[in-house]
């Protein structure tokens, strides 16, 4: 991730009420999700045999949370991936052997997490507590005015922070004290799952509703706006349109997914959009300079050319099945299942490489890379590190 350069800096830089938004959980959208609960629900194929010509092994395992804690976004970065649970459990684990780096227990229960710059790491509590913790130890708390959930983002010196009431908070690493928030307007409904907060160069980029935003990270001003997908219905569940992490960056050119809405790519330094597509997913896309792929909401996974959204192939062999959002990982796009298998498909067509197996419990978030280690978590808190044969 490009560090914000700042002035201050130099160098570096689910039925619930946020401040009058209401949040719903993504899968309870009428008519939006294939996953609602019911008789009906479409029974996955089976997969067959797995036959393995990408050689994989698992290198370690670890754990994180209670079973019924369901772990929150993971981050990673040089050898070092950091994780928290909902039952505000933070760790950072050494991914080349699955050892604590670190790890803190702060009882109490979080929404949001993990950001982290190697020195900071933040999580927001479901108070509405911004917490920075600094090798393992609590080094600051800030009071919020709103729900979070996504996870914040270190960079720069500072802590920046996407509000369920569409506002973004700066505060600075070291201290805990408040440096700018700037208020947006919107559709009155937002998702309760991660959205975008990223770095790109010396501008921050944040997702507001259906549009990338890019903020100057010392006082919030807006430099431009680029809409990837617009408002549609006749009511407030049919008009929400929300942007959702991960996205896929290259360069000045960053892809997000609208929630259920669109796939489309932005140029940061123009701050225009380069295209959109229409597309039915509700987790975040991956990617390279040559391609991005997502997953939709009935499992298929999909391939567009980042040049201009023409899609590259599409393969419906996971449909049915609860995926997690990919991850582009050498010659592999690498996906999670709600039974908590791990696929691993091929970039150039889609075609299976190898499938690996983990508790059973479901991969709970997108998969990481840290130190040439496969890096996923299960909703029962497993973390498992693989490693190619």
């Amino acid at each position: 991730m490009s560090t914000l350069k700042t002035k201050a800096a130099g160098s570096r830089l689910r039925g619930l009420r946020a401040t009058g938004v209401a949040v719903l959980v993504a899968a309870s959208v009428a008519g939006c999700s294939l996953w609602n609960s019911g008789s009906n629900k479409p029974v996955p194929a089976d997969l067959g045999a797995n036959v393995a010509i990408l050689g994989v092994r698992q290198a370690w395992t670890a754990k994180v949370g209670t079973g019924n804690a369901v772990p929150l976004e993971a981050h990673a970065a040089g050898n070092v991936v950091t994780l928290a649970s909902a039952d505000g459990v933070v760790a950072a684990i050494d991914a080349r052997t699955g050892g604590d780096v670190w790890r803190a227990a702060l009882g109490e229960p979080l929404s949001a997490g993990v950001g982290s710059d190697g020195k900071s790491a933040a999580v927001v509590s479901r108070g509405s507590a911004l917490i920075v913790l600094q090798s393992g130890r609590e080094a600051w708390r800030q009071p919020l005015p709103a729900q979070v959930f996504t996870p914040p983002l270190v960079a720069g010196g500072r802590v920046f922070v996407l509000l369920a009431d569409r506002s973004v908070a700066a505060f600075d690493e070291n201290t805990g004290r408040k440096l700018w928030s700037q208020q947006r307007t919107g559709d009155p409904l937002v998702l309760r799952q991660a959205g975008v907060l990223l770095a790109v160069g010396d501008t921050l980029v944040v997702g507001f509703s259906g549009r990338l935003v890019g903020l100057n990270p010392d006082n919030g001003s807006v430099r431009w706006e680029a809409p990837l997908a617009s408002s549609r219905g006749t009511n407030d569940v049919e008009r929400l349109v929300e942007l959702v992490g991960r996205t896929s960056r290259a360069g000045e050119s960053v892809c997000a997914r609208a929630f259920q809405a669109a796939v489309g790519c932005v140029n940061t330094a123009r701050g225009t959009v380069a295209w959109s597509q229409p597309a039915s997913g509700a987790d975040g896309v991956h990617g390279d300079a040559e391609a991005i792929f997502g997953t939709e909401s009935n499992g298929t996974v999909v391939a567009w050319r980042r040049s201009d959204g023409s899609r590259l192939w599409s393969v419906d062999k996971l449909k049915y099945r609860k995926l997690t959002a990919p991850l582009l990982l050498g010659r592999s796009v690498v996906v999670g299942d709600d039974t908590g298998l791990v696929h691993l498909l091929s970039r150039t067509d889609g075609s299976p490489l190898n499938r690996l197996t983990t508790d059973g419990s479901g991969i709970s978030v997108g998969p990481v890379v840290a130190a040439d280690t496969l890096v996923v978590v299960t909703r029962n808190g497993g973390v498992y590190g693989f490693r190619p044969d």
